[in-house]
């Protein structure tokens, strides 16, 4: 059979091929040697992937930019297997006797009886994602971002090609960083556009700092004004949509809005939930849909994204309130445990109004990252035994998702606590999260989806720039903001991030139809032995009317699991 190279997009096949004669090429890589470059546009992408290969072996993929998954069946029966420096393209893989099957999704390498993985559901309840390398499915492996698999003689070797190497760039000025930032962005801008006819193109717009960047210059790419698209909710504290129309006016875009509701969501939850080819926990998925939906109506066939710029520049607030820790951490330790600690721990300091918080802000300074980033996290503040069955919890290593966050935390070269707080986020917050969010949703409306913030030459920018750069302070994105003074309007400058949260707690509370599906699902899920009757029922009838927004995502996470293993494992319940 003569190799295939596939383009994800409306146009690509669903599923990829997992056919063992056939070599398969996603995505967009551009080959950075001349003479590559010119064998992938004379005969394509995958003549092109095996001339990198027989030259570098498993490094090729330092050679080659852009989005890309690749598969090459080699002479001899070995497989090749890669994807970029963020996953932005997918690649899972099963070994199966002597031979390796790979395809873009874990579904279509799974048979119809497979059977699940308790540790990937346990992930799943974590990190409300399945980070690779694992899937829901036994047997069924997802490359990591960065990552090549090389299968021989029966062995799947799995390693990283790239790892992030912070090192700050001597001797240049602010503003000469800054003019090369803006160019740099403004030429990400270009390569994503260059692909779609500009009548064809537009770009999601939540009014933040990332996608309000991107929407303007496309306009001055294209020299047109950008079709944007937003989304926004009649429920207060969550609708941001007056700023996608601050940032619409300044660059005088083709505005377009939707506003979202909880009738869309019980047409659409089951839908969106099913479509991925594991369970995915991301609330955001549903208006990231109804948006690109929207697009594609008027005739949309590519949406470029802002994701990104919080990762790549220091956007997130809990780098600012990560660095508040670290202060705690400087002081000497004579001082933090012969003075402060024994008597900012004392049980009256808690009734001191300014000094209540003190014992918890110590607890959590004392706990060493990346560790301490899981803090709040649900699971583990409601308990693993509270939530979980016990034949459950006896089937699963609550330790391995913090063994996974430290190693990734370890393998950056980095010296400054923000550069690893970045590199852990472009694994867990974009590859494992945010891409898949977009990427899925873009393809189930029928549209392309471009990253700009992602080309790698801004990449490698980030590598070099100074971290107080990144992190003035507690002033998040300091450079960035700096770099697109004047640019942007100031009022979106200043804003606190947002993005498209959803009010789904507070809507569950309300609408019965939406509640409804929320605890049929849940009272579902507790039915297949893996959550608790009783957390279940708690959750329901006292804690998610109590506090709607924190524990509405609790709620949505349980529901999207059960949605899920009801279209992809519908007999599916959890034994010892």
């Amino acid at each position: 059979m003569t190799p295939r190279t596939d383009t994800c997009g409306p146009d690509a096949p669903a599923l990829a091929s997992v056919a063992s004669d056939e070599s398969l090429s996603i995505g967009a890589p551009v080959f950075l040697a001349p003479d590559t470059l010119a064998v992938a546009a004379r005969e394509g992408s995958l003549a092109a992937w095996r001339m990198a290969f027989a030259r570098q072996g498993v490094e090729a993929p330092l050679s080659v930019s852009g989005d890309f998954a690749v598969a090459l069946r080699l002479p001899g029966g070995s497989v090749f297997l890669a994807v970029d420096r963020l996953a932005i393209r997918s690649l899972c893989y099963r070994q199966v006797g002597g031979t390796l099957r790979f395809s873009d999704r874990a579904d279509a390498l799974a048979d119809p009886s497979h059977e699940l993985d308790p540790q990937a559901i346990f992930d799943y309840l974590f990190f409300h994602v399945i980070p690779s390398p694992r899937t829901i499915y036994k047997g069924v492996y997802r490359l990591p971002p960065a990552h090549y698999a090389l299968f021989e003689n029966g062995v799947v070797k799995v390693a990283p090609y790239w790892t992030p190497v912070f090192e700050e760039a001597a001797g240049q000025s602010l503003e000469s960083q800054c003019e090369e930032f803006r160019q740099l962005v403004k030429n990400a801008v270009r390569t994503q556009a260059e692909s779609a006819s500009p009548d064809r193109l537009g770009c999601f717009l939540s009014g933040g700092t990332d996608s309000s960047t991107i929407a303007g210059m496309l306009g001055h790419v294209t020299g047109e004004p950008a079709a944007t698209y937003s989304i926004g909710f009649d429920a207060s504290g969550y609708d941001e949509m007056e700023f996608a129309r601050i940032a619409s006016r300044h660059f005088k875009t083709r505005h377009h809005e939707y506003y979202v509701t909880p009738e869309d969501l019980v047409r659409s939850i089951p839908q969106v939930a099913s479509h991925y080819d594991q369970p995915f926990g991301n609330s955001s998925a549903l208006p990231a849909y109804y948006c690109a939906r929207m697009a594609k109506a008027d005739g949309v066939e590519k949406m470029l994204a802002g994701d990104g710029g919080d990762e790549l520049f220091g956007g997130n607030s809990r780098y600012a309130m990560q660095r508040v820790f670290d202060w705690y951490g400087a002081v000497p330790a004579a001082l933090r445990t012969g003075l402060l600690e024994p008597l900012l721990e004392r049980q009256a300091v808690r009734k001191v109004p300014l000094l209540r918080k003190a014992p918890g802000y110590i607890g959590q300074a004392k706990v060493p990252m990346p560790d301490r980033l899981q803090q709040h996290n649900l699971l583990l503040r409601l308990g693993s035994d509270t939530v979980l069955t016990p034949d459950f919890l006896a089937a699963v290593d609550g330790e391995e998702p913090f063994r996974q966050q430290r190693q990734v935390w370890r393998s950056a070269t980095a010296d400054s606590a923000i550069d690893r707080m970045l590199a852990l986020d472009w694994r867990y917050t974009l590859a494992e999260n945010d891409l898949p969010k977009v990427c899925g949703t873009a393809q189930l409306a029928g549209v392309h989806v471009g990253f700009p913030f992602l080309d790698q030459r801004l990449l490698d920018f980030s590598l070099k720039l100074p971290p107080n750069y990144k992190l003035k302070g507690l002033k998040l994105r300091w450079f960035f903001k700096e770099a697109l003074r004047g640019f942007l309007p100031d009022q979106i400058i200043a804003k606190k991030k947002h993005g498209f949260g959803l009010p789904f707690g507070a809507w569950a509370t309300r609408n019965d139809a939406l509640k409804n599906l929320a605890v049929d699902s849940l009272r579902s899920l507790a039915g297949r032995g893996v959550v608790r009757a009783d957390f279940i029922e708690t959750l329901i009838v006292d804690r998610l009317p109590q506090h709607p927004g924190y524990y509405g995502e609790m709620v949505w996470i349980m529901m999207m699991l059960e949605q899920w293993l009801r279209g992809h494992a519908p007999d599916f319940r959890h034994r010892q």
